[in-house]
């Protein structure tokens, strides 16, 4: 009787086991979020450091997410453009929001009118 309960019991386990080495992960995530977010967040506080150093964590970011074959999540370009923005480097932002715009086309209302405000004060220093 002893022998069939362990006959049993090890019968379980390596089904257990089986089951468990076939099992699959989940999906990988569509996106490479890592600490985006919270430097979002930080940034909307303006409790986060200065533009400068978010932009280079930013684009760290970017550079593990090439590397890695990921893909950057919605709104990353968008808001690197705007901290590039902040240091001056309108150039920059210009092309980081029509980078957004073709990586998430739903983001080109906004991603437009940031492009409008950004020629806007260009078109009232030129001669009329």
């Amino acid at each position: 009787m002893n022998g069939v309960l362990w006959g049993r019991l090890a019968l379980t386990v390596g089904c257990v086991a089986l089951f468990a080495g076939c099992a699959q992960r989940g999906p990988a995530p569509m996106y490479m979020w890592d600490k985006f977010p919270r430097q979002q967040y930080e940034t909307l506080l303006s409790a986060g450091v200065a533009p400068l150093g978010q932009i280079g964590d930013m684009e760290v970011h970017a550079e593990k997410a090439r590397a890695a074959g990921a893909a950057l999540p919605p709104g990353f370009r968008a808001h690197l453009g705007m901290l590039k923005l902040s240091a001056g480097d309108a150039g920059q932002a210009r092309e980081l929001w029509q980078a957004e715009k073709v990586a998430f086309p739903e983001s080109a209302p906004y991603m437009d009118q940031l492009l409008k405000r950004l020629d806007a004060p260009a078109k009232k220093d030129s001669p009329a």
